[in-house]
């Protein structure tokens, strides 16, 4: 294959025995994209096991498959034309197999469904059209196959375009075209047949070259997910896979679901020789950033222009191919991107049964093999886009005891109500709050044994502030019920009030005795660095061990007991922040 051509993936789908992998076959055949002595080679085993040749064993590249006549595994087969590069996805057609082919067609970024003029639309037909529209595949040729065996009457091709149409249809697929074949005999594959002179239309290959790609993805909008947080030396250093987009030293960047903001600072690479000022989709990164706050895998980075949906609950398709059957309002695990986190089922809008095709509303579990429509929630708010928008993005598997077990993609945000405790998100974002009430919002932690002193200077300091025409708020231990050495939800939840005040544009002046640097440090990570100021207020009458002073304390105030000038201390700290 040459290198810097367009490629494109396509799935060639279809019930069993119907003709995908001859199809296949065939087109590798006319391509010449299989070598004589390959092809020699097939043709020699397929005597001495009795068979007649057929374009179907190029695909099989195992002999237990060729035995069973039958193929078992996704194969994934690279070609070209003058265009460009292929990779033809064979989707195995057996229900045994659904699973493979669910993985195949996933990457896919067209298809063709093969169907047997003869036979007609069959179980394995409607399952593979439907599991196209829950991939979200639009692209789509329908490969009237075997027409040499009904006499390549029009009247039957016409038969199955009316079916398939109807069926089709309903599941918001449109086909490209009907292309009337003979794969094994090569009608209408890589050339023009004249056995079907009423049929007007390309043929396989001139209609492969006639899909046109998606926009790339690196002209959509920055999606990098974080994979994890490395330290080196004096650095953190934020590494995962962009999947679409563009980035460059000095973009502003958002953290979701946080949506707190910053700047790239660098792009790191192991030699400097390998340093680049823009990175884009496919590639795996390393990163710094201008502020330094917590951060985790899971989150995702998007310029701030082109945000992610956040929210705890989505509407979604979903295929499950677990043992036992998937239910509502039993816990699992689900997986976007390189986030993770705990679901349940809130609603099961409609099944589709799959041996039936039966469509079954308001169920309360979820067969395997069975493909659904859900209300898909979350405990946590979670960062996706629609899988229309963004494929990366808008895919997840979910997972039950360690296992996947099911997967689909993202519909939208779900919109209903689901129960009488479901929150409403707030209508205004991180940046409207800034723009309105500006970036000023900081912390400063006033740390200590001296209880007294602390609390007074941060009092003091407060007024001063607020005199000075800052918003200022005074936030002492006792103000909440918890404790400021808590760990848990507690913690959390005070952590949570302080990103609320700060984001707001407000100076929260903290007073704790607070003993762990651990916990300090758990503060300073969450509000983030450059809006966190310590300051350690030092009494020479309480030298306790157990208190652990931190490195980043970039303030020290000196005490004698409670005899100093508490006011002219909280001057002293304000003459530092401004």
């Amino acid at each position: 294959m040459s290198s810097g051509r367009e490629n494109l993936n396509i799935v060639v789908v279809g019930h069993v025995d119907h003709g995908k992998s001859t199809l296949i076959g065939r087109l590798l055949y006319d391509t010449k994209a299989l070598s004589d002595g390959a092809i020699e080679k097939v043709k020699k085993i397929s005597k001495e096991e009795g068979k007649n040749f057929e374009y179907a064993f190029l695909l099989d590249a195992f002999e237990e498959e060729q035995r069973q006549g039958i193929t078992i595994d996704i194969t994934m087969i690279q070609f070209f034309t003058k265009k460009r590069d292929y990779v033809i996805i064979d989707a195995p057609g057996h229900k045994e197999f659904l699973k493979n082919m669910i993985s195949g067609a996933a990457s896919a970024e067209a298809a063709i469904l093969v169907v047997d003029a003869k036979e007609g639309i069959q179980e394995q037909s409607k399952r593979h059209g439907y599991i196209l529209s829950l991939l979200g595949i639009k692209k789509v040729y329908v490969a009237v196959n075997k027409m040499d065996l009904v006499d390549y009457s029009e009247a039957r091709y016409e038969e199955i375009v009316d079916q398939f149409n109807q069926f089709l249809g309903n599941l918001n697929i449109h086909p490209i075209e009907y292309i009337p074949i003979s794969a094994f005999l090569g009608e209408n594959v890589a050339s023009k047949s004249d056995k079907m002179p009423w049929y007007h239309g390309d043929n396989i290959l001139k209609s492969m070259d006639k899909i046109e790609k998606e926009k790339g993805i690196e002209n959509k909008p920055l999606r990098f997910p974080i994979q994890d947080i490395y330290k080196f030396d004096d650095r953190r250093i934020i590494a995962g896979r962009i999947e679409s987009g563009v980035l460059k030293v000095g973009d502003e960047i958002v953290f979701y679901p946080s949506g707190k903001h910053t700047k790239v600072k660098s792009i790191e690479a192991w030699q400097n020789k390998d340093k680049k000022d823009e990175v884009y989709a496919g590639m795996s990164v390393g990163i710094t950033v201008e502020d330094e706050f917590y951060n985790k895998r899971g989150e995702i980075i998007c310029h701030k222009e082109d945000r992610v949906i956040t929210s705890n609950a989505f509407d979604a398709n979903v295929f499950w191919l677990g043992k036992e059957p998937l239910k509502k309002g039993k816990k699992y695990k689900i997986k976007i991107a390189t986030e993770e986190a705990e679901i349940e089922i809130a609603k099961i809008k409609n099944v589709i049964d799959a041996v039936t095709l039966e469509h079954i509303a308001d169920a309360e579990y979820i067969n395997k093999n069975d493909v659904a429509e859900v209300v898909i929630k979350s405990k946590t708010t979670l960062s996706f886009d629609k899988f229309n928008k963004n494929e990366a993005m808008g895919r997840f598997v979910i997972i039950d005891e360690y296992n996947t077990t099911g997967g689909g993609i993202i519909l939208g945000k779900a919109e209903e109500v689901l129960d009488n405790n479901s929150e409403t998100e707030s209508l205004i974002d991180l940046q409207e709050r800034e723009n309105k009430f500006g970036k000023n919002g900081k912390v400063i932690w006033i740390t200590g044994l001296n209880g007294k002193a602390n609390s007074e200077i941060a009092a003091r300091l407060e007024k001063r502030l607020f005199d000075s025409g800052e918003k200022a708020y005074y936030l002492n231990a006792n103000s909440l019920t918890v404790s400021i050495n808590d760990y848990g939800q507690k913690a959390d939840m005070l952590k949570n009030i302080l990103s609320v005040l700060v984001a707001n544009g407000i100076t929260v002046v903290a007073a704790s005795t607070s003993e762990l640097k651990q916990y300090r440090e758990s503060i300073k990570n969450s509000i983030g660095e450059s809006k966190y100021i310590e300051v350690f207020v030092d009494d020479s009458n309480k030298k306790n061990l157990s208190y652990e002073k931190s490195d980043y304390a970039v303030v020290s105030i000196f005490v004698n007991g409670e005899t100093d000038d508490l006011e002219n201390k909280s001057e002293d700290i304000l003459k530092f922040i401004v």
